[in-house]
């Protein structure tokens, strides 16, 4: 089962990059992880060395995001490099 979620995911992975270079943007690499999000991103992000971290925010009420969490609060918290978090 594993193998079969890897694989579309790197299928849609694919497909999202094909479309980001066909209205003219760039991409140098695109990454695919599998466990938690917050901790896969903030070590991509460290053995990428990078500068920058950019996320999209959900905009989950105070709430919601109390129970749930919030994956950009904890990228935000650990990460080694400024955060940009978008609604």
């Amino acid at each position: 089962m594993r193998e079969r979620v890897e694989g579309e995911t790197c299928e849609r992975i694919e497909e999202e990059v094909r479309k980001i270079r066909e209205v003219g943007g760039e991409v140098a690499k695109a990454h695919a992880r599998f466990g938690k999000a917050d901790k896969e991103i903030v070590h991509l992000s460290e053995e990428l060395h990078a500068d920058l971290v950019i996320l999209g925010s959900r905009g989950f009420d105070p709430i919601r995001r109390a129970v749930m969490g919030s994956l950009s609060d904890s990228v935000v918290r650990y990460a080694h490099c400024p955060v940009l978090v978008v609604r």
